[in-house]
């Protein structure tokens, strides 16, 4: 059986990689990448490096042919892009025949008011048409997307947000990522969708729960979109990352990541990582470099 890994090189796309080859022969994978050079490590370690960029969809042809189980890994950019990139994947695999699709969606997608839910829903709708077996893992949060205001907390700032009491359901990529691995390694999971939230928290919890992990009490400051973009700026943030980041506290603050669910457990047969631990290793991570 041959499971090929999309977008392999990137964070996530590591740590699924890195979790698959703990269970499973490097025999097995192909990962399909745009810069084939950049998977090179993976390519000395036995596992098969395809040339495959969503842009040239030539080229996910042969990336894609004599693969049993795929995972699409959604891509970066905005929603058009995104739109056309995973259309150009989903149609291939079609061609190529593969045998079962899963994808990284988001929560709620095919409901959801999200900004990012658009590609998703259209992502989901086109692998459904294909009539080949899926499951759509609809990830919540990285708790990792929240490292710069982490940063900003060790550095003395307070925690600013314009999200107000909107609950995001955080986790590690790496619950995400044995998530993943679980599903394109495991029985039964055909034509499934997993809702993947780690437990609901406020702003304000999280950040109280980073004060008790650095013993020190963290300032949150909840203000308006506008405020949050002046703060933004003044910190150096590029003005179209801006409007991103605002749009992101805008949906947290709809409640479109408030999303409760016991699926990690499922597929982790554990409890997803808790919190402290989460924000522990981070802090480390942070600290290391």
């Amino acid at each position: 059986m041959k499971m090929l890994i999309t977008g392999a090189t990137g964070k996530f796309g590591t740590k699924v990689v890195e979790t698959l080859l703990k269970t499973v022969p490097a025999s097995q994978l192909v990962v399909s990448v745009r810069n084939p050079v950049k998977a090179e490590g993976l390519r000395a370690r036995g596992v098969e490096v395809r040339h495959g960029d969503f842009d040239h969809p030539e080229t996910l042809d042969t990336a894609f042919a004599g693969i049993d189980r795929l995972l699409i890994i959604s891509a970066d950019g905005d929603n058009n892009t995104r739109i056309r990139q995973h259309t150009n994947a989903v149609d291939a695999a079609q061609r190529a025949q593969v045998k079962f699709i899963t994808y990284t969606s988001i929560v709620n997608a095919q409901e959801s008011k999200n900004l990012f839910a658009p590609t998703h829903q259209v992502t989901e709708e086109a692998i459904l048409k294909t009539g080949i077996p899926y499951s759509f893992l609809r990830n919540n949060w990285y708790l990792e997307n929240e490292i710069s205001s982490i940063q900003g907390v060790l550095a003395g700032a307070p925690w600013v947000t314009s999200a107000g009491n909107g609950k995001v359901g955080w986790a590690l990529q790496q619950d995400y990522a044995e998530a993943a691995a679980a599903v394109l390694t495991g029985n039964g999971h055909e034509n499934t969708i997993y809702e993947l939230s780690g437990k609901l928290l406020s702003q304000e919890e999280l950040a109280s729960a980073l004060g008790i992990l650095l013993g020190k009490e963290v300032t949150v400051q909840q203000v308006d979109d506008a405020t949050y973009a002046d703060i933004m700026k003044g910190a150096g943030v590029p003005d179209f990352v801006i409007a991103l980041l605002v749009d992101i506290q805008k949906s947290i603050r709809e409640g479109t990541l408030k999303v409760e669910s016991n699926d990690f457990e499922k597929l982790l047969g554990r409890p997803v990582t808790p919190i402290k631990e989460a924000l522990t290793q981070i802090v480390n991570d942070i600290s290391t470099k």
